[in-house]
């Protein structure tokens, strides 16, 4: 690959934007970076999520199409109930998220609690630009997720596939990963658990297909620096964190020395009526 198709990176200054949801899901957060380039890159008409649990990746999206001003249609399909591998969770989970996400983004953006099998129905064939793939990660289950979703992609359809990199317990997407890259065009990240990248459209351009279309040499460099710029993003969920420790801390000091002030004040205040009636006895 030539020097003039590469990518110029200084043209996605989002590239640097903080993320404005990070929850206690860390699993997605090293790739937010590469969505917010993606969304510019691509600047899809309809995007859509399978497995969008807490919304960090999801939100991301929302946040670059609302940041670029992009006509962009977004979806996050859920139960919102958990499964045996992401745990099982209550109400609470999708409440928290409608609370962040509809003041923000429900102009352009919609929350589906259904079955990603009954949700497949909602959508056209051929109308989605992008569609990230991150719910059970069994290899059958993943499986029939793509290809039951494969005919909604649009002829500039771009899939992301999360946890290529997972190969513990049940997990079977490394697999599936492997046999969709004999038969696709395709790119992986392999940092924040791995991120698959395929092309299933056949009118795929600029720079998205510069990505697909590198060398092992330039594919390197590309992994490097969405890595590095994805460990800012985990540090600032750590620092978050911290600040927060940090924050209780000073709250339970300040708790703990009201109460040492109410108690010095309490003695004090016994001292003094001792001392008075010591003195009227005398």
């Amino acid at each position: 690959m030539d020097k003039s198709s590469r990518i110029d990176f200084s043209c996605y200054p989002i590239l640097f934007d903080a993320p404005e949801r990070l929850t206690d899901i860390t699993s997605w957060h090293g790739h937010i970076p590469f969505a917010f380039f993606i969304v510019q890159a691509l600047k899809p008409a309809r995007f859509v999520e399978l497995g969008t649990h807490r919304g960090d990746s999801y939100c991301a999206v929302c946040q670059a199409v609302d940041t670029l001003g992009i006509a962009c249609r977004c979806h996050a399909v859920d139960r919102w109930k958990g499964d045996a591998q992401a745990g099982f969770y209550d109400d609470d989970v999708l409440d928290d998220l409608r609370r962040y996400h509809d003041p923000r983004y429900s102009a352009f953006s919609t929350l589906i609690q259904k079955s990603f099998d009954d949700a497949v129905m909602d959508f056209p064939d051929g109308g989605i630009d992008l569609l990230h793939v991150d719910g059970f990660h069994r290899y059958d289950v993943v499986k029939h997720d793509v290809m039951t979703w494969l005919p909604k992609m649009s002829a500039r359809g771009v899939m992301l596939i999360h946890d290529t990199q997972v190969t513990e317990g049940d997990f079977g997407v490394w697999k599936l990963w492997e046999e969709l890259s004999n038969s696709y065009e395709t790119f992986e990240f392999s940092h924040s658990h791995g991120l698959g990248v395929l092309r299933v459209g056949d009118n795929v351009t600029g720079d998205i297909q510069c990505l697909l279309g590198s060398d092992d040499h330039y594919r390197r460099f590309i992994r490097q620096l969405f890595a590095a710029l994805g460990v800012n993003i985990v540090n600032r969920r750590q620092v978050q964190e911290l600040t927060t420790s940090v924050r209780t801390l000073q709250n339970m000091a300040t708790v703990h020395r009201r109460m040492i002030e109410s108690k010095d004040a309490i003695i004090e205040k016994l001292e003094r009526g001792q001392s008075k009636t010591g003195g009227e006895q005398g």
